[in-house]
């Protein structure tokens, strides 16, 4: 049996164990080492060491537990509530504004927090009983709160791109600027579809009763301003200083952390105990990211060293088919992955798989980096599984899950237009990044 053979059989073998539900990480290392030893013997026992010992060096990495610490924190803060009151009082008069209110903050904390299950749940809880009071239709109202849930994982500073950056070979910077306009033209996209649903239909979405609307709006400005300002001041600091060159990821990452702390103090929001709690949540999510990321990377590793990525690459290229054709099959496949799988083991395993095509198509690595980010944002809208809705039940146990479903259905096609829109023009993706740091 030729290495290359083997290495297609490694592949279905974690796929399969992936799938029946045996621990990513362990099924990784061990299938890596197996085959490893199989393809090219006692070598692969160096490959590991050498592996998990680059992955734990990678400075870039350590802004992993710094920002996820970040935006515990911000949780805790209770500032996404005050904002979100302040927008829905301000627009008390508007169709559709509670709509926007969680779209705004959405936004806004997508930023500070990037956690998506996080996100939904503070959203759902903070709204879904303000819109059963006002009435508003329960599906637009899933919709918006699970589509303005996930741009935590697109919107830096997210820690997907931290992970997917030294995958790619990209700096980090690059996909943090990168990331800014599509993030913004999605949350514009969500806003505009709702705000016109509840034009050409004013029940989907009623004006605050008059009882529920504010007496002061003075009283309104002064909350809103107390809402965003911190949280604007921190993520535009903290992200600021990364974009312009003033600091590394890992010390903008630093500063946003102390500046959480600072901001959770100032709001008499932060005790020992909720301290205690936020380290122990972030030494959980950097633990179950990190050693993913090692193991990732091993076998990754085993399985280029076995020469299946050079294969397959060179058997797609004979196809002769348009490099867009290749890109739209190979956005098919990882929307179908991510329906069972997480975005973690996606950008770890598989994209290093793909990536000698996409560099052999000559694609932009920066641009094809967000069509993954953007894409895996779709699959947490898409069922069959599509964790965000479970987030939701969770919270809301009064809206019927059929309900969610068809909601979130509405704003994946949106996010499927936006995918859409960046392929077509690239520009959207690349501006940014060739302004600040040239071509």
């Amino acid at each position: 049996m030729t290495p290359e053979v083997l290495g297609m059989i490694l592949i279905a073998a974690m796929l399969f164990a992936i799938f029946i539900g045996f621990p990513i990480s362990f099924t990784l290392i061990f299938l890596g080492v197996f085959f490893g030893y199989l393809g090219f013997g006692k070598l692969v026992f160096y490959l590991m060491t050498f592996n998990f010992s680059a992955s734990m060096l990678e400075q870039t990495l350590a802004a992993i537990p710094l920002f996820t610490f970040m935006g515990i924190l911000m949780e805790k803060a209770n500032l996404m509530e005050r904002l979100f009151t302040s927008v829905q009082m301000a627009l008390s008069k508007t169709k559709g504004s509670l709509f926007v209110a969680v779209l705004f903050v959405s936004t806004i904390f997508g930023a500070a927090t990037g956690i998506v299950g996080a996100s939904v749940t503070i959203l759902g809880i903070m709204s879904a009983k303000t819109m059963n009071r006002a009435k508003y239709d329960v599906r637009l109202a899933a919709g918006s709160i699970t589509a303005g849930g996930t741009l935590g994982i697109l919107i830096p500073p997210s820690i997907m791109l931290v992970v997917m950056g030294p995958i790619l070979n990209v700096p980090v910077t690059d996909l943090f600027a990168a990331a800014i306009m599509p993030g913004l033209m999605l949350a514009v996209l969500y806003t505009g579809y709702t705000l016109i649903r509840c034009h050409l239909n004013p029940s989907l979405g009623p004006v605050v009763p008059e009882e529920l609307r504010p007496t002061s709006m003075k009283h309104v400005w002064i909350e809103f301003f107390k809402g965003l300002v911190p949280p604007v001041l921190l993520v535009g600091s903290s992200l600021g200083s990364i974009l312009f060159g003033l600091a590394t990821p890992t010390e903008g990452a630093a500063m946003g952390a102390v500046g959480a702390i600072i901001l959770t103090l100032a709001y008499r929001k932060l005790t020992l105990q909720s301290f205690k709690d936020s380290l122990l949540k972030t030494l959980e999510i950097t633990t179950l990211i990190m050693v993913l990321v090692a193991a990732s990377n091993f076998f990754g590793s085993v399985f280029s060293r076995l020469g299946t990525p050079t294969m397959v690459t060179e058997w797609l290229m004979m196809l002769d088919l348009p490099p867009t054709i290749l890109l739209l099959m190979i956005m098919a496949f990882i929307f179908l992955l991510a329906w069972p799988l997480e975005w973690v083991p996606i950008v770890l395993i598989i994209i290093p798989i793909i990536l000698p095509l996409i560099e052999q198509l000559g694609f932009n690595l920066t641009w094809f980096g967000i069509l993954v980010a953007v894409n895996l944002q779709t699959a947490w809208l898409s069922p069959p599984v599509a964790l965000s809705a479970y987030f939701l039940k969770g919270v809301a146990p009064d809206w019927d899950l059929s309900d969610i479903y068809k909601g979130m259905m509405q704003f994946m096609v949106i996010q499927v237009v936006g995918l859409f829109l960046i392929i077509m023009f690239p520009q959207i993706v690349l501006w940014l990044p060739n302004y600040l740091y040239g071509n």
